[in-house]
Parts: structure tokens; sequence; C-alpha cells
């Protein structure tokens, strides 16, 4: 009987190894992915996040999980469909704090490991932000947002009772009124409060309008050190934060940087002697890198340690000896996990990091640091989703599947890296190829070009829904970063500062003609789609070319002269990408504004934005729509309903988005 059931599972496995399915619409649902590893302490164990999707309610949803260090004991410790994020051990191991809206509202929440049991740490209307435990686990550091009255000088006369009149008129007087992904913001600010591991009621220990960002323990236990913009001009200079000191039992507040530009991100060193700390000075260049610093606690002798490394540097944390700082960083496409001694001196330790990025192939990753040099990751090794990985002294390995229920049975596209030289000044351009399922290099196929975002970001060699969905569908697809994209040093990133799109498309071009080359490529089937400058990218690509059968402008700028001034930090946008006002040089904000070059477009082009994006907003998609109507070109908007900036928030949306473009496509395959 053993060996006839044993031949029965053979036989069922040989089967579905056979009897593979490509990727398709509906198993977005069924993807999974680990993020936010937490290495414990000791090193012994790692918790992480796990996150899942529900169809029935169309929500990304997250549990907690513990693993030991060699992968055995995988277990969870949340349960049910809520979201269950950001744990956060205590110094010592025992317990761990973690948001979960498992009540119905976002709460902190304390759990004792020993006995897994649970309390609610913070039951405040406002969800907490930023997290910290003090040294010796008592006492907890955290903001919130405060909100505020905000005073109306519009003043109506009193309603009848029973009367229905329409709402009070919104009287705004701020700069930042709204943001991508939160609507209309509130009134108030981002304060801090402390609250005891026992329990209570937490205290708040700032009060003003200013946001607090970052709080973090002095190793006293008295002191906690954070970042904040509390400069008049902050609405017009939204980068130049502080790093300030503050006496908690006295209120005494010390700021510690002055310098122009953001300094962020404070870390105090486990023997307190110092601080280190994000930033840089600002040049108002659209690209600049994120350096590491260090100084004392008191603010003196502050040191620039990463001048040599050009790169950008993340997620610092302190080594043990207080001697070295653990990051990671983007090179060329992959995410780095790597240590930089006082002195400036780089060792990386593995490069598999990534997977964080479900949609498109974005660079992102998280990892955390034990005391004893053991660390813990999310690897994208293999263009996979991301898992939990873990490594010591440069050795590391997998040691979770989440996806495994799933690609048992489904066939990916296989992913290569391509390099080629632009045709414009002959420098080294990097991308990726996708090839369909079960892919025959002796047949032509139809290509997608898909643009990044940004300008100023990465894609690399890690999974991406949206590009094998792409694949699937039986294109080959082209990513690619070229100029401008963050990962190949500041130089390479600053070629389109102030120049924005102009010779990117040649990059785009070249590597176009580079895939076509491999002789695997219909040539009178290219397609073009980007999202974000991604989509600018595309509506400046079809402006200048019509070799693209059709393209897909996804939640783009068409007019920077009206995106810089109703974007979400209208501060920002013209200072460090044009340099001047809309109105002090209307010319150069023309030149660089698809629209202009509306009246060469010949290529059928769809509009695609997320009806709440407040970073690009719709408007700027509707303006393209009309000029191309009037132009007489094949045209269409899809308006994705309650979006934001990021469309694939939910993921129902992630779906419309991708079925939009590929149904796009297809209706212009075979004309």
């Amino acid at each position: 009987m053993k060996r006839i059931l044993l031949l029965l599972l053979l036989t069922s496995q040989s089967f579905v190894a056979q009897d593979k399915t490509n990727l398709e619409l509906i198993d977005i649902y069924d993807l999974e992915y680990v993020s936010d590893p937490q290495i414990s302490p000791d090193g012994k164990q790692v918790i992480y996040v796990r996150n899942f999707k529900d169809i029935m309610t169309d929500k990304n949803l997250s549990n907690l999980w513990i693993a030991d260090f060699d992968g055995s004991k995988n277990r969870p410790l949340t349960t049910g469909k809520n979201r269950d994020f950001n744990p956060i051990w205590s110094p010592d191991g025992s317990k761990v704090l973690f948001k979960s809206n498992m009540d119905g509202e976002m709460k902190l929440y304390l759990m004792w490991m020993d006995t897994k049991q649970k309390m609610i740490l913070s039951d405040a209307k406002e969800s907490p932000g930023d997290i910290s435990w003090s040294p010796d686990g008592e006492q907890i550091v955290f903001t919130k947002f405060v909100p505020s009255e905000k005073a109306s000088i519009i003043k109506l006369p009193e309603k009848p009772e029973g009367a229905e009149w329409n709402d009070g008129p919104k009287y705004i007087s701020e700069m930042n009124y709204r943001g991508d992904g939160s609507g209309y913001l509130k009134s108030g600010s981002s304060q801090i409060f402390v609250i005891s591991t026992n329990g209570g009621t937490p205290r708040q220990i700032t009060s003003s309008e200013f946001d607090y960002e970052k709080p973090v323990w002095g190793k006293d236990g008295k002191t906690i050190y954070f970042s904040s913009n509390m400069h008049d001009d902050r609405e017009l200079d939204p980068l130049n934060s502080e790093i300030y000191k503050m006496d908690i039992s006295t209120g005494k507040l010390t700021a510690l940087t002055d310098r122009q530009g953001p300094d962020s991100k404070p870390i105090v060193s486990p023997n307190g002697d110092k601080l280190a700390y994000l930033g840089f000075d600002d040049k108002l260049q659209g690209y600049q890198l994120n350096n590491l610093y260090i100084m004392n606690t008191d603010g003196t002798d502050k040191t620039l340690i990463s001048s040599g490394f050009d790169r950008d540097i993340n997620g610092i944390q302190w080594g043990k000896n207080s001697k070295e700082i653990y990051f990671f960083y983007d090179d060329q496409g992959s995410t780095k996990l790597a240590k930089i001694d006082l002195s400036g001196k780089v060792s990386d330790l593995t490069a598999d990091l990534g997977g964080l990025s479900q949609g498109r192939p974005y660079n992102a990753a998280s990892f955390s640091l034990a005391s004893n040099g053991n660390y813990a990751f999310t690897s994208g090794k293999e263009a996979m989703p991301a898992e939990l990985a873990v490594g010591s002294k440069g050795n590391t390995r997998v040691i979770t599947n989440v996806n495994e229920d799933l690609f048992s049975f489904k066939n990916l596209g296989n992913v290569e890296e391509i390099r080629w030289e632009s045709s414009f000044d002959q420098r080294e351009m990097q991308g990726w190829i996708v090839t369909p399922p079960n892919f025959d290099p002796s047949k032509k196929y139809p290509m997608i070009l898909e643009i990044h975002g940004g300008p100023f970001a990465s894609y690399g060699n890690v999974f991406a829904a949206e590009i094998q969905l792409m694949a699937a569908a039986g294109y080959v697809v082209l990513y690619t970063n070229p100029r401008g994209s963050s990962g190949y040093g500041e130089e390479f990133g600053n070629l389109i500062h102030h120049d924005y799109p102009n010779n990117d498309y040649d990059d785009l071009m070249s590597g176009v003609d580079a895939l076509i080359k491999k002789g695997y490529i219909d040539e009178e089937k290219l397609f073009v789609t980007g999202g974000s400058g991604g989509g600018v990218l595309t509506a400046w690509i079809v402006g200048k070319t019509d070799r693209f059968k059709a393209a897909v402008v996804a939640k783009p700028v068409i007019n920077w002269y009206s995106f810089v001034l109703y974007a979400d930090n209208p501060g920002y946008f013209y200072k460090y990408w044009f340099g001047k006002k809309p109105w002090e040089d209307p010319e150069n904000y023309l030149k660089r504004s698809p629209l202009t070059y509306v009246a060469n477009v010949k290529t059928p082009t769809m509009l695609l934005t997320g009806e709440e994006d407040y970073r690009t907003p719709i408007a700027e998609s509707e303006q393209f729509y009309a000029a191309l109507k009037i132009e007489g070109v094949e045209t269409a908007m899809v308006r994705i309903p309650g979006a934001s900036h990021g469309i694939a928030s939910t993921p129902s949306n992630l779906m419309a988005k991708i079925a939009s473009i590929l149904a796009w496509f297809e209706k212009y395959k075979e004309k």
C-alpha cells in the first residue's frame, strides 16, 4: 500500500511540474512577502512581518512570525485578518512592541515573549509613529499626531435649528495643505510622548507647531535625540532639518546641528558617546547623496565618514563595539548590506537584499543587527518577492519560502541583465530583459519598454508583479536605469539636473536598439509605458518618435508650470528641479514639458492616474488627454477611483493598472 501511495504521489508531483501555468492577474491575491525582519538582541531569533492579501476585502494584511536563527521553529506570533507590523525588541529581549489594528483602530501593543500575553500600550485615536525603547526597557518614547483647532476668519450666521445647510467653507492658509496618500491634511503636528512599559497615560513632552521625527534615547535614559525642521521658513525650505537633544525632566532643548541641509535619523552608539546620523550640505541639486556623519552627543566634533563612498547610505545601525556602522545601499541595480568603520572604510557583507517592491522592480529592502554580529534581512535573490534571510560574517542563507504554494505551479519569466552604450555620449547603461515563460529565441516577440519613476530612483533584478504579468501575456519586457538613476554615483544622478527629460531619452532608445539586435523582437510591435517620472518620459517619447505602436502614460507630469504649483510639496520641486520659479523662467518649463510637443504625437496613447493622486494630480493627465483629442490622436483615459500616487496600494488597483496597460497594447498589437 505504501508503495502504491508513493507512486501516486510521485506521479502527481510530476504532473504538477509539467502542468505549470503562467501568472494571472488574480494571482496577485496569493502573493506574499516578508518585511521588517527584527533579530533578537542575542541574535538567536528573528521576528518578521509576513504580508498577505484578502481577496474578499481587497486589503493588504500582515501578521508577525518568529523563527530561530537557523530557520527552525518558524511559527506565527499573531494571527487574524489584521495589520500587525513594526516589531521592536526590548533591550533585554524579553518583550516586543508592535503596531496592530486587531481591535479595529491602529494601536501600540506590548507582548511578553515568555507567555505571548499582549496589552495595549497606547490607545489614542491617532496611531503611533516612530518608537524607541529606553536603555533599561522601562519606558517608551514615540511620536503621535496631535490635532489642533484652526481658527477661520470666515464667520457665518448661526444655522436655524433643523436647517440643512452645506458644510461650511474650508479655510486654508498653509502651503502644504494636502499630501499624497493622506488627502487634505488635518491641522496639527507630530509630537513626542513617553510612556511606562507598566502602562498608564502617555506623557506629551513636546508641544509646538513643529513635527518631530525619529526620537531615540540617550544612554543615560534621561535624554532623547530627534530631528525636526523648526526654521521659520520651513514651508519654503522643507529639507532643512536639524538634530536636537532634549532633557526629559526639564524640557531643555539643544540644537546639535545648524548647517543648511537635512540632518536626520540619529542613532546613539552602544557606549553612549556618539551619534550617527544622515544628511548632506544642500546644494539645491536634483540628486544629492545621503551621507553618514558622526558627532559627540553634545554636538561637537562633527565628522563626515562616508566622504569617499559615492552611494546613498540607508538604514544605519551601530555595531556592538561602537567602532562601525552597518547600512544598506543601492549599487548598479543591486541592494547591498555593508559596514563602515569610523575611518570610512567600507566592507560589503552581502548583495542579496531586496524584494519589498511588489508592483515594479524598485530596489527596496530592510535589515536588523544583533549584538553578536548576526543579522537578518529581506532577500530578493533570484527575482522573488522578499523572503527572510539571515547572515553572520558574510555567510548568508534564506530561511523562508512564503510563496512556495503559488510558484510551485506557476511559470515566471526569466530575468537577464543587459548593458549597452547610450547614443548620446557612449556612457554605459544597465537594464534587464524579462522573457515570457517557455521563451523561444528563434521566434519574434512584441516588446514593452517599462520606465521607472523618481526620476532619482533605480530598478534591479528583483521580483515585480507588473513586469512578470506583462511577460506572462507574451511580451518581452525591457526595464532600465537611464541617466539620473540612483545607485551609479552622484555625477551620474545629476546628469539630468535641471535637464529632465532630455538625454535620458537617448539612453532608453539605445536600450531598445540593443535589445532588438538580439534577434527575437518584432520591430513592428514595440510598446512603451512608465509611471510618475516614467510617465513623463513615456509622454516625452511619443512626442519625439512614432516607432512605438501604442503607449500608456501613467501618473505623469505633462506641464511643469502647472505641476510645481499644485503637487503636494510646492516648496520643493521648483527649487530643486528647475532652480527658478515658473514665472521667472517660463521658456525652460515649457521646453521640458511633454505638452509642448503634443502636436508631434502620432502614437495611440492612454493616460492612467489615480483620482486621489496629489503627487502628480490627475489634472496633468487630463491636460494631455484633452490636447491629444484636439490633435486627433487615438487616446483614452483610465481613472483609478480612490487611488493615490501609489496606485498599487490595494490589490485590485494593481490588477486594474496592469489590466488597463495590457488591454491598450493588445488593442493595437495586431493593427
